[in-house]
């Protein structure tokens, strides 16, 4: 009897164990591939804000008169010397690790290194995807081990003039240095599957998987990682399996999520031994909860013979087990409670940290771009002002770089307005209130332009729960839209209207502007797309006004004529429990 009794215990105790273990075991693979799903998000923002700095930098800099006399009058030493400093300058000032213009043939005739020994300044780069890419339809982006400098960077390239293209080098090591301190099993793949940023020095310059033959050949032509022996590097993970390994050889669990606008592959780690220990833990925990049950139930059988024995003992050790059997069940049950709850805590304190580092490194942007901003500012309006008198062209390019400025400022502004949340919650506010406070702040711009844009308020007030300033923000960024598109044209109007129609609040903006071209419809309300031609339009005004109708509930929808005039048409949803009639 005994004999059995411990055999039976045992396979009890190997059985619950066996089943902790592999619960532990996918809960804590679960709960860490959602820690990964998180880092990807965070660790892909970062790395697409990082390259949306340099993206517009190539077109912006190649409108410069320098660059474009430069791939006209090749042959002139003046020009190209002018262009060199230029280039020079705005490496300088973006922070970008290098600008180059090729000509037609890719060879590099002015660059921003022009002065270093490793100048690419006469070096032939027509073998690169970044030229011919540009060439063949306006930009190029590739990143690659530098063949004259030897240092890795991710090159912007866009075609000037049809015969030559201007390039920007951005150097990403930073992102690499910033994981390797922070000791983050994170990495970028790019099209191919070739590591090549990486916080694990052991994974830099390997494939996730075998490379092609033709794959290989063409990163030889394209000497993409030169001095780099990728035929021969030992691929990252194994067939089927999401298991990587670091450089000391221990197993890491990894996720892969795609970077889409660079065709990348972002690839996050975390090491198996936490979690293997985890299931440990819980199987010898069962394991000796099974035993302490086993010998609960062996107690109790002992204690049920000894009642035959004597009843009135029996009847109050009974009652004590009992009693301690419910102490031990209210015991658990808090603990459980107590876990959650500071599993809990521990999840919102995360959050709130990731968030906060997300609002100081907006800040610190701003901040530092800022002041330099004003302060070039300060030093073109100076200079304008101390021109001497029939000096119109270069007064012309001082005010061409002023625009330029002002935009970048104004994009500085809309970061603000990206990382600032508005104070309080949602309120049931007035539209015509609104609308009426945005035309107050736009009447300056009206004036400006000769246009005083027309609006009748509604006979009743039209509620909606919103934030009052950033709905007077919406007004204003459709306004000054609508301002732009009809400056200059005979007849020119703008009106806004505040309705209800089929339950639903409205605010419409109509121009008589140029109207939006069909193709670019679909794109207006993207970040950074702009239709003025001027050059004024940074492409951000639509996209937060977009965010915070979205954040009230509501949608933007936009109708346009080309030639003609376009409608934007703001719709946010009434109160709960309101009806048309009752909102108005």
């Amino acid at each position: 009897m005994t004999r059995r009794f411990a055999i039976a215990v045992t396979l009890v105790a190997a059985l619950a164990a066996a089943l902790a273990g592999w619960l532990a075991w996918r809960l804590s693979i679960a709960e860490l591939e959602a820690r990964l799903d998180q880092s990807l998000i965070l660790t892909g923002r970062a790395v697409e804000t990082e390259i949306n700095r340099f993206r517009a930098l190539p077109d912006v800099a190649g409108e410069d008169a320098r660059i474009h006399a430069a791939l006209q009058t090749p042959g002139d030493a003046t020009a190209i010397a002018t262009a060199n400093r230029y280039l020079e300058t705005i490496a300088a000032h973006s922070g970008a690790a290098e600008l180059f213009l090729l000509n037609g043939d890719g060879r590099a005739i002015a660059s921003s290194n022009w002065r270093e020994a490793d100048s690419f300044v006469g070096q032939d780069y027509g073998f690169r995807p970044y030229f011919t890419n540009a060439i063949a339809t306006g930009r190029g982006q590739f990143y690659a081990i530098g063949v004259t400098t030897g240092r890795p960077g991710y090159f912007l390239s866009t075609r000037i003039d049809g015969v030559g293209v201007l390039v920007v080098k951005v150097d990403l090591l930073p992102l690499q240095q910033a994981w390797v301190s922070a000791r983050l099993a994170t990495a970028i793949a790019d099209g191919d599957g070739v590591v090549f940023l990486s916080g694990d020095p052991g994974w830099t310059y390997r494939p996730l998987a075998p490379l092609p033959a033709e794959t290989l050949a063409r990163q030889a032509r394209e000497r993409t990682y030169v001095g780099t022996d990728l035929a021969h590097a030992t691929p990252l993970l194994g067939p089927g399996a999401p298991v990587l390994h670091d450089s000391s050889g221990a197993q890491m669990r990894s996720r892969m999520a795609p970077i889409a606008s660079e065709g990348w592959q972002l690839v996050a780690a975390a090491p198996l031994a936490p979690v293997a220990s985890t299931a440990a833990g819980w199987m010898l925990g069962a394991a000796l909860m099974a035993l302490a049950a086993s010998g609960l139930a062996k107690l109790q059988h002992q204690r049920r013979q000894l009642v035959q024995l004597r009843l009135a003992q029996g009847a109050q050790l009974e009652a004590r087990v009992a009693e301690r059997t419910l102490e031990l069940a209210h015991e658990v049950e808090a603990r459980r409670k107590t876990e959650a709850e500071l599993r809990a805590a521990q999840d919102g304190l995360i959050h709130s940290e990731k968030m906060a580092a997300l609002g100081r490194m907006s800040a610190a942007i701003v901040h530092e771009i800022s002041q330099p901003l004003a302060a070039m500012e300060a030093t073109l309006a100076a200079t304008e002002l101390s021109l001497p008198a029939g000096q119109t062209a270069t007064a012309k390019r001082i005010g061409t770089v002023r625009n330029l400025v002002r935009r970048m400022q104004r994009t500085t502004k809309h970061l603000k307005t990206f990382s600032r949340k508005e104070q309080g919650t949602l309120a049931l506010i007035d539209l015509a209130l609104s609308v009426g406070n945005a035309l107050e702040l736009i009447a300056p711009r009206a004036r400006a332009i000769g246009v005083s844009p027309r609006f009748t308020p509604p006979p009743h007030p039209v509620m909606v729960r919103a934030g009052a300033v950033r709905m007077e923000q919406v007004c204003v960024n459709l306004l000054l839209n609508a301002l732009d598109a009809v400056e200059g044209r005979a007849g020119a109007a703008v009106e806004i209207r505040c309705e209800l129609q089929d339950g639903t609040a409205r605010i419409r903006v109509r121009d008589t502007g140029t109207g939006i071209a069909p193709d670019d419809l679909d794109r207006v309300q993207e970040p950074f797309f702009s239709t003025k031609i001027g050059g004024e339009g940074l492409g951000l005004g639509l996209s937060i006004s977009k965010a915070i109708v979205g954040e009230f509930g509501g949608s933007i929808a936009i109708a346009s004529t080309l030639g003609q005039g376009t409608e934007v048409i703001v719709s946010l949803p009434l109160p709960p429990g309101q009806t048309a009639g009752e909102a108005a």
